[in-house]
């Protein structure tokens, strides 16, 4: 894998899940438990030296992963390292395939979180800038659904019945290229332009709310804000016309409440055919760049 600037590495993708109740995030913080953190101390135990992750989403805390991923490059050491310092098994020569099962041994039986799948990655893959899209998913129990307390960590409770027929169609009609900046935490770098691919409600065989969200990308607290948007519609507090009118106005607002982060899971990113990877990169970087 090469890399623009520096000698020729080997790049790794991560699959990654997580309970995000007990960190403070996924980004790097100094005297903070972060899933960054705590993954990169482990790879520094197989590996040597000091990996760095780049991540496709950078979660917030408490929020959740079951589809998170990464991508970490090694240096000749680490490559060595990675390999187990043995003859390459012929299905896995860089040992790459074996890292995950190494660093699950290194946090241990109940870590809350754990590396899935790990393998080399293809010519031109970044995990963050070569993602075309992201997923989440949001959980809400309300009066109609109960509270079941084995889902208190991923699950926010509302207090009274939801309209979920009218939740959905409050975040169908959000769908499509807007700034969303009324809907997100603004940062003076960022962009609040957004394509919001899906939106959508559905309650799943225990009753639970269930939100659909799938976009390019998100702002810092985008997906809570629309969430919150929709359970003040569901308790009737808005009409279902009225979020579009506030995305419309592109301020924020104090019309409805940002939800807490619990009941937010990454669910899945979306990455482009192979040979589409290193132009879909540069292109969000000069996108970014242009920002």
């Amino acid at each position: 894998m090469s890399i623009p600037g520096a000698a020729e590495r080997l790049r790794v993708r991560l699959d990654i899940a997580y309970d995000g109740t007990h960190f403070r995030g996924w980004a790097l913080q100094p005297g903070l438990r972060t899933v960054q953190g705590t993954l990169e101390e482990a790879l520094a135990r197989i590996l040597g030296g000091t990996p760095r992750l780049v991540v496709a989403g950078r979660t917030d805390a408490g929020v959740h992963a079951s589809g998170q991923v990464a991508h970490v490059d090694l240096d000749d050491e680490q490559a060595a390292r990675l390999r187990g310092g043995r003859s390459a098994a012929p299905e896995d020569p860089t040992g790459a395939t074996r890292l995950a099962a190494r660093v699950r041994g290194v946090l241990g039986g109940y870590a809350d979180v754990t590396v899935h799948r790990t393998a080399v990655a293809p010519d031109g893959f970044d995990a963050r800038f070569s993602a075309v899209w992201r997923r989440y998913a949001y959980r809400i129990a309300d009066d109609a659904a109960g509270y079941d307390p084995l889902e208190r960590h991923r699950t926010t409770r509302v207090r009274g019945v939801l309209d979920a027929e009218a939740m959905d169609a409050a975040s169908r009609s959000l769908i499509g290229l807007h700034d969303f900046a009324a809907y997100c935490k603004p940062r003076e770098e960022g962009t609040t332009i957004r394509t919001l691919l899906e939106f959508d409600w559905h309650r799943d065989a225990e009753g639970v709310l269930v939100a659909n969200v799938k976009a390019d990308a998100f702002c810092h607290s985008m997906v809570r804000a629309l969430v919150g948007g929709c359970v003040a519609v569901g308790l009737g507090r808005l009409r279902a016309e009225h979020l579009a009118v506030i995305r419309d106005e592109a301020e924020r607002t104090n019309e409805f409440a940002v939800l807490a982060a619990r009941g937010l899971t990454l669910t899945a990113v979306g990455y482009p055919d192979d040979g589409l990877l290193g132009a879909r990169a540069e292109q969000t970087r000069n996108r970014r760049d242009r920002e």
